[in-house]
């Protein structure tokens, strides 16, 4: 993309990047002026990205914790925010202080809510906006829970990382949609595997293939921009195409089981190729609603020379799997509960819901005053995504490197 695109982003981030600045000085007096106190009850929430998932996340967040109460509510669309306000004062009552000035919509109502007073911020807005929203909310001095994708291109991948080291350093503490990693089946198989249950890892396999997902028709006297920001998911400058937004679980689950010495931000491959399409989306009624393509298969390499296969896929009637594999010299896993091979081993302990137990972890650091910061592994895990989709999209091998320098900006021109 030019050079003009890029200026055009800039100008788009520089209201936000403004506001984060100048709240930013005021956290530097002091973070417990704003971010949550150890052993204080009560913990102030904002959300921001009100769809299905920000208002299941605000809900994994309240069921999580006693203390959680919502006290702004923001989002893109009017209709949309009014909505998740007036489910959480008739089902939540009790759990929320959500006056009608804490109300925000339009797209710079995440600013708004993040200078609403709030010690934790959970957003959920659509991808691309994702790593704005993230930065301004860590600058502001909030600690952060983010869905997955953290970033759809290498500019956002750029800012999240400079957001995680400002997070370090605040001692604010974030957590990612990553819920496998919240699973007890995932996290002692996975613990196996580094502890040389199947040997040295040779191979992994990541698949998300199944039958698609919605496709919102466009509201009468919409914008272009008001048509592309609600039917998000088709729009690789929102979402990251479908290899970003849900294959990404599968990605990060093989780059966790790769990275035995647990470095999250050296937990990813250093090249990848691969190819994709996006017939049967032309194919089967939808021309012109999105530009994101049906289908991926990557060939991703780590810098031992292991090799991982991605496969994701959104065609009705196909093979589908949603799954991870990961082979060894001496056995093989689904990261989920099973060894084979020399070793031989079941997982039998008890599950969890693990869309809460990950606001649970979260919100026990923030209140214990522990280390917690997930953002490295959303980074991470979200550019491989990217780096794959870079691949699919060009046809050429892309090492990590350069597309972390080179990598263009997403977002559109206008």
């Amino acid at each position: 993309m030019s050079d003009k695109t890029n200026a055009s982003r800039r100008d788009f981030l520089k209201g936000s990047t403004a506001v984060a600045a100048s709240v930013a000085v005021a956290s530097q007096i002091g973070i417990a002026r704003t971010a949550h106190a150890a052993g204080s009850d009560v913990i102030k929430a904002a959300l921001i990205g009100c769809g299905g998932r920000g208002n299941g996340a605000i809900e994994d967040s309240m069921n999580a914790d006693p203390g959680i109460r919502v006290i702004a509510v923001a989002d893109a669309f009017e209709d949309r925010v009014q909505g998740t306000a007036r489910r959480l004062r008739e089902k939540r009552a009790d759990r929320v202080d959500l006056p009608d000035d804490r109300v925000f919509s339009g797209l710079d109502a995440f600013e708004k809510a993040i200078a609403a007073g709030a010690d934790l911020i959970i957003t959920a807005t659509p991808p691309g906006f994702r790593p704005m929203v993230y930065a301004a909310a860590i600058a502001a001095g909030k600690h952060v829970f983010m869905e997955k994708p953290c970033c759809v291109d290498a500019p956002g991948y750029r800012k999240l990382m400079e957001a995680n080291q400002m997070a370090e350093d605040k001692g604010l503490k974030v957590g990612v949609g990553f819920q496998r990693r919240h699973q007890p089946e995932y996290v002692e198989t996975i613990k196996r595997i580094h502890d040389g249950a199947i040997g040295d890892v040779k191979l992994l396999r990541a698949y998300w293939n199944g039958g698609g997902i919605w496709n919102r028709p466009r509201k009468e006297g919409a914008t272009e921009m008001q048509y592309q920001v609600d039917n998000w998911y088709h729009f690789c400058w929102l979402s990251g195409d479908n290899i970003c937004e849900q294959h990404i679980h599968n990605l990060d689950i093989v780059n966790w089981a790769w990275a035995k010495d647990g470095d999250p931000k050296l937990a990813h491959p250093v090249e990848a190729n691969g190819m994709g399409g996006c017939l049967q989306r032309y194919l089967g009624g939808n021309k012109g609603t999105g530009q994101i393509f049906d289908e991926h298969f990557v060939e991703f390499t780590y810098a031992d020379g292991t090799k991982m296969y991605s496969q994701c896929r959104h065609i009705p009637n196909t093979f589908s799997s949603v799954s991870e594999y990961v082979h060894g010299c001496k056995g093989e896993s689904n990261c989920a509960g099973w060894i084979k091979g020399e070793t031989e081993w079941r997982f039998r302990g008890d599950g969890v819901n693990s869309m809460v137990q990950e606001h649970k972890d979260l919100i026990a650091a923030i209140r214990e005053g522990k280390p917690y910061n997930e953002g490295w592994h959303g980074a991470s895990s979200s550019m491989t995504a990217v780096l794959g989709r870079m691949a699919t999209y060009s046809g050429k091998t892309v090492k990590w490197d350069d597309a972390i320098v080179k990598g263009k900006s997403a977002f559109p021109e206008k």
